[in-house]
């Protein structure tokens, strides 16, 4: 899994919680809302989630957890090497091709 800079995760999360207050602050106001949910559809994008509020949330742990941490907390964890599976040859005794 590729994870965004933490620097940038963390200028978005700034940019989103701004918005945020803005939109509390001015519920009406439709380019404020619009501009609210666009930073929170951009969090999404950056950490793979459906929910603007789960993006927060997981922007949040990311910053203040290692990248394997938070890797482990998410269920993906880092794979060493990949897993080779081998295909065992089919008998050829006793069919007719094998004689």
């Amino acid at each position: 899994m590729l994870l965004p800079a933490k620097a940038e995760v963390a200028r978005q999360l700034r940019r989103y919680r701004a918005w945020e207050r803005r939109m509390l602050a001015a519920p009406g106001d439709r380019t404020v809302r619009a501009t609210f949910e666009d930073s929170g559809y951009t969090l999404c994008v950056l950490l793979g989630k459906r929910c603007a509020r789960e993006a927060a949330d997981a922007a949040e742990r990311y910053l203040r957890t290692s990248v394997v941490a938070y890797l482990q907390e998410q269920g993906d964890r880092p794979r060493a090497s990949a897993v080779v599976r081998r295909v065992l040859p089919i008998s050829v005794e006793g069919s007719p091709a094998g004689r």
